[in-house]
């Protein structure tokens, strides 16, 4: 009785942990890629060059605050002890910044400004909510479980992402030619499509997501207890901060972490800069509405969703770094593949007839075609990139400065993604060109194979 009561407890905590990712992932999947991201661009700003440009520059402003807050915030919890507090603080900024991204109507003054800075604030809250959520794997888990445990919440994830790309596309956007949504009906709440509140009503609903489905993890998965010695807030700062400079310190002890967690922050920056270009490169190439966006993102999520299942059952079998390089190289072939297409070319130099027959329907050409098969693949490997990401730390990271570690894998993810997208705005202003601006995410892809190749994995839990 008392081990089925232990288990019950045990199934109930790993429900509450995966939710995170069930509840976090619209405003990775709406907000950034598929909806709000690419409507900015193409409809918002004033030319979808100059869009792409600030877009790149707002995810590299919130990137840089996230790599250079989050190690610091991950050495005062682990002194201070629980990460629930933490969690439940960022996630008013995602909260928030997610709300106020309905108020961003075109040719309305302001809606650029809010745009930028709501969707930044929002971006900074749900990676350091994060960052507290995935220092709790070691305490859920035992260690020959990390993989599918990992695997389990991106899928979840990627599930999440699916069900809220189907709602928003049966009940929030409509045709301009029939002013019906995918399912035959008129838009929920009157939506109009004329002032583009379908995609802007994607933030609001991301916020009612995450405040619904984040109860399970704070009723159901255990918390670190709390540190009474601690005298208050401020002796916490102090002694979070004085660990971190030792941590920091002994930095030489802990090379191989080292190697890792810089090789991670450059795949992880094409990572970044591909999901929040993707969309966007596809929306200006073929012309693609939010509809078609939207069925995009459904293929993307669901070959995500079957990658991270089976990425988790790899990483268990083979460990974690292997499944990381073998997802990279497929990136890598896949992106240079999206690359060569366009609406008159595929593979570079094979011409095609790119011009849809009037009433053929979303994705008639054969570019599109292949466009959205190549965007499977690309989806398929970027869940086991980042599934295997955080369980290859848990097996580096000393336990006792866990939530610290992920907080310097928060920052390696995010120290250079400003980079990422910068590079990508910065060569698409010079070049003229977005096929070119994209490509940079290539250099960092073929970067994060080779340095994986110096990170070492102890055969035992460390």
């Amino acid at each position: 009785m008392y081990k089925q009561l232990v288990k019950t407890k045990e199934k109930r905590a790993v429900f509450g942990w995966v939710m995170f990712d069930w509840a976090a992932q619209p405003y990775f999947t709406l907000v950034t890629t598929f909806f709000f991201g690419p409507y900015f661009v193409a409809s918002l700003a004033p030319d979808p060059v100059t869009g792409q440009a600030w877009w790149g520059y707002a995810t590299s402003a919130a990137g840089l605050t996230i790599a250079f807050l989050s190690p610091v915030l991950g050495a005062i919890s682990d002194v201070t002890g629980p990460r629930k507090p933490w969690i439940l603080f960022f996630s008013t900024f995602l909260v928030l910044a997610s709300a106020a991204l309905w108020f961003t109507e075109p040719g309305v003054p302001g809606s650029i400004g809010i745009a930028l800075v709501a969707f930044a604030i929002g971006l900074i809250g749900v990676e350091f909510a994060t960052v507290f959520t995935n220092a709790m794997m070691p305490s859920l888990v035992p260690p020959e479980r990390l993989g599918r445990l990992s695997g389990l919440g991106w899928a979840t994830g990627f599930a999440g992402g699916l069900i809220c790309l189907f709602i928003v596309l049966a009940f929030f956007t409509s045709s301009a030619e029939t002013g019906q949504t995918m399912l035959g009906f008129a838009p929920w709440f009157g939506l109009d499509p004329e002032t583009f509140e379908d995609a802007r009503a994607t933030g609001p609903f991301s916020a009612v997501w995450y405040l619904i489905f984040i109860i399970p993890l704070l009723l159901f998965t255990p918390d670190t207890e709390r540190n009474l010695s601690l005298p208050g807030l401020r002796f916490a700062l102090r002694t979070g901060l004085v660990d971190l400079r030792t941590t920091l310190s002994e930095i030489d002890s802990h090379q191989n972490i080292v190697r890792f967690l810089i090789t991670r922050m450059i795949y992880a920056d094409g990572l970044v800069a591909l999901f929040a270009f993707g969309g966007v490169y596809a929306a200006s190439v073929f012309g693609w509405g939010i509809t078609e966006l939207g069925m995009f993102g459904i293929l993307l999520t669901i070959t995500g969703l079957i990658g991270s299942l089976i990425g988790g059952r790899l990483d268990d079998i083979i460990g974690p770094k292997p499944v990381i390089q073998i997802a990279l190289v497929i990136l890598v072939l896949s992106t240079l593949a999206v690359l060569s297409v366009d609406r008159d070319t595929i593979f570079f130099v094979i011409p095609v007839d790119g011009d849809a027959v009037a009433g053929s329907g979303p994705f008639s050409t054969l570019p599109e075609k292949v466009y959205m098969g190549l965007g499977a693949i690309i989806g398929f490997a970027a869940g086991p990139v980042q599934a295997a990401s955080r369980t290859l730390l848990v097996r580096l990271a000393p336990r006792e400065k866990m939530t610290q570690f992920f907080g310097l894998f928060a920052l390696s993810g995010k120290v250079t993604s400003f980079a990422g997208p910068m590079l990508v705005g910065l060569v698409t202003a010079f070049s003229g060109s977005q096929r070119v601006g994209i490509s940079v995410v290539l250099a960092f892809f073929v970067a994060g194979i080779v340095g994986l190749v110096l990170v070492e994995v102890p055969t035992t839990e460390t």
